[in-house]
């Protein structure tokens, strides 16, 4: 019994992030996206009919465009993603910090996905698992997915260990006191004073929201509490809230981030970018808003931009993790 209780009864956290492609070739990617696609909680549409559109006009299309996007942020030494290789570094620091529990990382869509983690660590001996997705505001396009995968795998599981999921942190104390520092930090460090802070969050389609999902509302509760936590030391700051990464023909949640760096541009505006919903740099800091929008806003007018980088692997991150992580085990 003493072995049992030694070999087995451990416990885990699991950090779950989105997913990247194994490559940046036509193939990896396009594998990659018909994954992430082709989820009922991404894409509310038609299956049948979504089907077609996906695979005889979006795979071909933006495979091969996201080819050269993902070239621009690919970690070449390594042959990662960023995304990735910050989730594995965040997973690895948080597992030498944090006692009596491991720590392992997983992807929602690409690799390494769920249910090779979950059964890597039911070989380790763990029979209960905190799931632990870094989407600081809920939605069901990216949390309520998450479980969904869980529970699917569990349903084909003997032995199906104990799930405790971490409730989204969009305002957590150490959340808002994290972000808020490292804006702080980011002002001193400017050779220029900003007179304007965009917050950026990944766009949703408006549907989604008028069907219940709280997103929308998260996103303006994060940027209310930081707001709150900065205004009164940075008067001259003037700040605001946009969605990016708008992908298709309906109505996204507004204001777009593309639009309003266009108008910020145009009015000749010193902005500073933060995009607190993203826990690691990706595809959609480091390209879509560090590269295209940065030269957009420069080809507006624009003549000071400086983006914050996501907390990534930093100790910062690290130390605000394991705080939350504290209130929740």
């Amino acid at each position: 019994m003493q072995e049992y209780s030694k070999k087995y009864n451990k416990k885990a956290i699991l950090l779950v992030n989105l997913g990247t492609p194994n490559n940046y070739d036509i193939k990896s990617i396009r594998n990659y996206l018909r994954e992430f696609l082709s989820d009922r909680r991404v894409i509310e549409a038609n299956p049948i009919l979504w089907k077609l559109v996906l695979n005889l006009i979006i795979l071909p299309i933006r495979s091969k465009k996201n080819v050269h996007s993902y070239k621009q942020v690919w970690n070449r030494e390594r042959n990662k993603s960023p995304l990735l290789l910050y989730t594995k570094n965040l997973a690895k620091n948080l597992n030498e910090k944090l006692e009596n529990c491991i720590v392992n990382y997983t992807m929602r869509y690409g690799n390494p996905n769920i249910e090779t983690k979950i059964k890597t660590l039911q070989e380790q001996g763990v029979t209960e698992i905190a799931i632990f997705p870094l989407y600081p505001q809920y939605s069901a396009t990216t949390t309520a997915t998450v479980y969904d995968e869980v529970y699917r795998i569990l349903t084909k599981l003997r032995w199906q260990p104990t799930i405790k999921g971490i409730k989204p942190y969009y305002d957590n104390k150490y959340y808002i006191e994290t972000i808020s520092q490292q804006i702080k930090s980011c002002f001193q460090s400017l050779n220029y004073t900003p007179d304007t802070l965009l917050f950026s969050f990944h766009g949703l389609p408006q549907e989604y929201f008028d069907k219940g999902d709280p997103y929308y509302c998260h996103c303006h509760k994060t940027y209310r509490l930081v707001k709150e936590a900065l205004e009164n030391e940075y008067p001259h700051i003037n700040f605001g809230l946009s969605f990016q990464s708008r992908f298709g023909p309906k109505k996204w949640l507004e204001p777009y981030t593309t639009t309003k760096l266009e108008e910020l541009a145009k009015q000749n505006k010193k902005v500073v970018l933060i995009t607190p919903g993203f826990s690691v740099d990706c595809l959609e800091t480091l390209e879509e808003l560090a590269i295209t929008e940065k030269r957009n806003f420069i080809k507006n007018g624009g003549k000071e931009f400086n983006l914050i980088p996501c907390l990534n692997d930093s100790q910062a991150h690290v130390e605000m993790l394991c705080k939350i992580l504290t209130q929740e085990l």
